[in-house]
């Protein structure tokens, strides 16, 4: 039997000094303590882009554009119950300050120390390749 395949939007959420925002997960959800991109599941009636505003306003009480979001990269990865794929997308501008409205911690991280957090398995290939990503598409959607 195949598993089914899971659609989960992510940003990378880029300030003003070139820093990443990350996410631990908190308790009671799976892969606990591990960090992440910010976003999460698309529902059957929206696009990515709409899950991420959905949820950026959810989980970081900011409001951001689709028009802002920008492809980066994807990853694709197999859990044991399911197939998850992942489009990241890069945003650096939106509106708000950026709080933490599921009690989870935020961390504002250069790209490249990113290696010194652990993420979950579908995370942990973009942690070497974002550097260089943002590096070569930060000029041009600055």
């Amino acid at each position: 039997m195949r598993a089914p395949i899971v659609l989960v939007a992510a940003c990378a959420l880029i300030d003003a000094e070139g820093r990443v925002l990350i996410a631990r997960r908190p308790e009671g959800r799976p892969l606990v303590s591990l960090w992440e991109f910010p976003g999460g599941k698309v529902e059957p009636s929206e696009s990515p882009e709409g899950a991420l505003v959905r949820e950026f306003h959810e989980e970081l009480g900011i409001r951001i554009e689709a028009a802002d979001l920008h492809p980066l990269t994807f990853a694709s990865h197999a859990y044991a119950d399911f197939h998850l794929l992942m489009p990241l997308y890069q945003c650096r501008h939106w509106t708000g300050e950026v709080v933490a409205q599921e009690g989870q911690a935020l961390a504002w991280v250069k790209p490249d120390a990113l290696a010194g957090y652990p993420m979950p398995p579908a995370d942990e290939p973009l942690k070497a390749s974002l550097p260089r990503l943002l590096q070569h598409n930060g000029d041009a959607k600055a």
